[in-house]
């Protein structure tokens, strides 16, 4: 490892996903919950009346010019969010963080839907129209325009929302395109269902896909993803519960094991553990954060083209998001790891390979072939719903006209990605993924008084027109 490579790793580590930045965003969480009176726990029931409830209604949302389905918009936000991490980065914080990591994960989560209902509800409240009639809104635009007010702030709003689209731009190059494809790529240099393929190979394959959808605009992407999403999703549920139902027995003990290595309180290590409860609070809030993405800015850019008038529900979907992607999603690869017995010697299993001898352990060994096949969905998801997320970041910088340039661009970055080492571009794009935060938190904390001032009117309008 050279030494730049080295500087940037530790930088990454340290400083980008480091105690501060972990502590920033879970931070933000907390606060946001408080002013926002747990509006994520105290609403349960509103909050899913108008988010899963409303999902397969044919008149849920009413469509205008250039607008897509509210299906096709959250399957878009979880086409991102849903991916390897579900299941890899799972099965890697149980190995370095134990049990107690997921309880720390869902903790994270909690906190963090507040942020996600924070930044979706001022992505649509301060969107615009592009020259075509669509809504575009993301980070970008609540900071340009919502902190004209603000003294310092309001100096600095249009270098913090051009940092932001800039952080995003790149990062839709490394996490959201090329490691996506180079896991991909690996897959099939073992098999996937018996195919294996040269990187090259896979690289041209996945480019040509990529290409028809970024070059088809936001309403292919979204059709796209709302037809992959839900049955990728399916799959995944129905594989991971059968695991569980199957090795019921061990429930509880998953369960307890959980609580138990939250607080090191593990019956191995003969009483309480500090550095046991510091490396699974550590590991579960890393991956909490990475897995749903709450407080990056990322979701707004695809929900603030909703069509949907009332910004509050629109935040209600960022809270669907995070539930659906880490409670649900992320649980139930845990318990699937945790009820099957294979987290016991992990030595020579690590991150999805450990998910796969799960389901091959437990269902019978072509089952582990499963993994590979959600592997590769989810990763081509994610391809996608990143491709939406560099459109709206480079339709801030470039303007439509040059948009081309970047589509292009995402594109060709497919085949490098499935044939080179990416150790770099891996530290990089966790280096960019996480300075997206930096603005956007910035600005959702400065104007965390307008969103709860939208929450209470939503609220008290709802209430008087029962």
């Amino acid at each position: 490892m050279s030494r730049f490579e080295a500087a940037l790793q530790w930088f990454c580590n340290n400083i980008v996903w480091g105690a501060p930045m972990v502590m920033l965003v879970l931070g933000s969480g907390i606060f946001l919950s408080y002013k926002l009176d747990f509006f994520q726990i105290t609403h349960l029931g509103l909050i899913f009346k108008n988010t899963a409830g409303t999902l397969f209604k044919k008149d849920n949302i009413k469509k205008g010019k250039g607008s897509v389905s509210q299906l096709g918009i959250v399957s878009t936000a979880l086409a991102a969010t849903i991916g390897t991490g579900n299941i890899a980065g799972v099965a890697t914080a149980i190995t370095i963080g134990g049990a107690g990591a997921i309880f720390w994960m869902w903790v994270s989560a909690i906190f963090s839907m507040a942020t996600a209902y924070s930044e979706n509800l001022l992505g649509v409240y301060y969107r615009q129209k592009n020259k075509k009639g669509e809504y575009v809104g993301g980070a970008m635009y609540y900071l340009k325009e919502g902190l004209k007010s603000k003294r310092f702030l309001g100096r600095v709003r249009v270098p913090l929302a051009f940092l932001f689209a800039l952080f995003c731009l790149f990062s839709s190059f490394g996490m959201g395109n090329m490691i996506q494809v180079n896991t991909v790529s690996e897959l099939f240099k073992d098999g996937v269902l018996g195919v294996r393929l040269a990187p090259a190979t896979v690289g041209v394959v996945i480019a040509i896909f990529v290409g028809f959808a970024i070059f088809g605009g936001a309403k292919r992407i979204c059709r796209i993803t709302e037809k992959l999403v839900p049955f990728m999703a399916l799959i995944y549920i129905l594989g991971t519960l059968s695991v569980i139902i199957l090795n019921y027995k061990n429930f509880g003990g998953a369960v307890a094991n959980i609580f138990k290595g939250a607080f090191g309180c593990g019956a191995l290590l003969g009483g309480f553990s500090g550095q046991a409860v510091k490396r699974a609070l550590d590991t579960g809030l890393r991956r909490g954060i990475f897995s749903n993405e709450a407080g990056l800015g990322s979701s707004p850019l695809v929900g603030a083209c909703t069509e949907i008038k009332e910004p509050a529900v629109q935040g209600m979907w960022g809270i669907f998001t995070v539930f659906f992607d880490t409670i649900i999603g992320c649980s139930l690869t845990a318990f699937a790891l945790l009820t099957s017995g294979v987290t016991a010697d992990n030595s020579a299993n690590f991150g999805a390979r450990l998910v796969s001898l799960a389901f091959s352990k437990t269902l019978g060994r072509g089952a582990g072939e499963i993994v590979s096949v959600l592997t590769l969905l989810f990763a081509l998801s994610t391809i996608i719903g990143w491709s939406f997320y560099g459109i709206k970041a480079g339709e801030y910088l470039l303007g439509e006209k040059r948009l081309w340039i970047y589509k292009l661009a995402f594109t060709l970055a497919v085949i490098p990605g499935a044939v080179l080492k990416l150790d770099t571009v891996w530290t990089l794009s966790d280096i960019f993924n996480g300075l997206m935060a930096v603005p956007n938190l910035i600005g959702v904390l400065a104007l965390s008084n307008q969103v709860k001032k939208i929450s209470d009117k939503f609220l008290k309008c709802r209430v008087l027109n029962r």
